[in-house]
């Protein structure tokens, strides 16, 4: 099954697709997808809907954030051997973690906006995965059993701002717009093995990374039982679990960073593609609703 919200920010409503790749709308059953949505029971009810009886949604709209009010987003990071030796630090021996602001979610092919006096501002394709239900201190083989779906996520950052401001990641990585969710979320039993996903990044047309995220360090059910030590992880919770190698700053023989007028398009196997262009930062579109 494959979740979705469409239309204008701030007016999305919810939705399904169908096995063409229409959405379907789901507004006579649920108000909207929110972390209450993919409890099991819920989620069971949506799976046993008749599809072809929902409305059809015209083509072309708008998608937004797979599900609303996402409580926060835990990342993984150097998750990749390769991506980890790219940017020249240890191989990590146990999972990188970091916070990056719920205020940075932003649809998948909404304006991804440059931060004042940008210098070098990355993409990252990730593998996101939304939690299902309250993980604490979960064992390895039981935390796929939390999960509700997976999402495709670009985990935008700033290298200067993440690298050379003291030791927080998070001030790189949690500016308005920095992290496109969706188109959908698919849920875990139509995806089956997060393991075996190929996932690509373009810019400006040109192939930048390409992975699979067989090659995880840590894999998806180690990462997420590795977090729920430290941390409860709640219905609605997005956890992005790193990026193969290709970011820009690996770029050779030069690093490359994006600009306005930039084109980033992605996608990982089954759960869609996005499509973001660059814009320099406005006043005017930070008190806009971006989300």
């Amino acid at each position: 099954m494959k979740l979705c919200r469409y239309g204008l920010p701030g007016k999305e409503q919810p939705g399904l697709l169908d096995t063409d790749g229409r959405i379907r709308d789901l507004s006579k059953h649920i108000d909207d997808i929110t972390p209450a949505v993919l409890s099991p029971r819920m989620m069971k009810h949506l799976s046993e809907l008749d599809i072809d009886t929902l409305p059809l949604v015209e083509e072309g709209v708008r998608y937004g954030i797979p599900v609303n009010g996402i409580p926060k987003i835990v990342a993984v990071g150097l998750n990749y051997e390769d991506h980890a030796k790219e940017a020249g630090l240890p191989v990590p021996t146990e999972p990188i973690t970091f916070m990056k602001a719920v205020s940075s979610l932003t649809g998948p092919n909404d304006d991804v906006m440059l931060p004042q006096d940008s210098t070098h501002s990355d993409w990252e394709v990730e593998l996101g995965v939304i939690i299902g239900q309250r993980m604490s201190y979960v064992a390895e083989e039981d935390a796929l059993s939390h999960v509700a779906g997976y999402v495709l996520a670009n985990d935008v950052s700033e290298r200067f701002n993440q690298k050379q401001r003291g030791s927080q990641w998070s001030k790189g990585k949690g500016h308005d717009t920095f992290c496109p969710v969706g188109p959908w979320l698919v849920t875990a039993d139509e995806l089956g093995d997060p393991q075996d996903l190929a996932m690509y990044l373009d810019v400006n047309g040109e192939r930048k990374q390409t992975g699979n995220t067989r090659t995880m360090i840590f894999t998806v059910a180690e990462a997420l039982s590795y977090i729920s030590r430290y941390m409860t992880l709640m219905p609605g919770d997005l956890v992005i679990t790193g990026t193969p190698p290709g970011v820009g700053e690996g770029q050779k023989p030069n690093a490359q960073y994006l600009a306005a007028g930039d084109i980033m398009e992605l996608g990982i196997d089954g759960l869609g593609t996005q499509r973001q262009t660059v814009i320099a930062w406005s006043r005017t579109a930070i008190e806009g609703d971006l989300s």
